[in-house]
C-alpha cells in the first residue's frame, strides 16, 4: 500500500519532532505490567478491571444455558 505523498510528509515531521519523542520516553518509563504484583500475577485486580470494565461499557450478562451435545468430535 503506497501512502500519499501528504500522509508521507506528515509521518517525516512525526518523527522529526522533539516533543513527541519526549512524551514517549515519558509513557516508556511508567509502563509497567497492569495485573502483576510482586513479580506475581495478581488476578484478583484483573477481575476487578474485568468486572469494573463491564460496567462501564454497560454489558448485559447473558443468561445460562447449558451446552446439551450428543455427538461431540474434535
Amino acid at each position: 500500500m503506497k501512502l500519499s505523498e501528504k500522509t508521507q510528509k506528515e509521518l517525516v515531521e512525526l518523527a522529526n519532532s522533539e516533543e513527541l519523542r519526549k512524551d514517549m520516553e515519558i509513557l516508556n518509563m511508567r509502563q509497567r505490567p497492569p495485573f502483576i504484583s510482586n513479580g506475581v500475577i495478581d488476578v484478583d485486580a484483573y477481575i476487578e478491571f474485568i468486572q469494573q470494565f463491564n460496567e462501564f461499557i454497560n454489558h448485559e450478562p447473558r443468561p445460562f444455558k447449558a451446552m446439551i451435545e450428543r455427538d461431540m468430535k474434535l
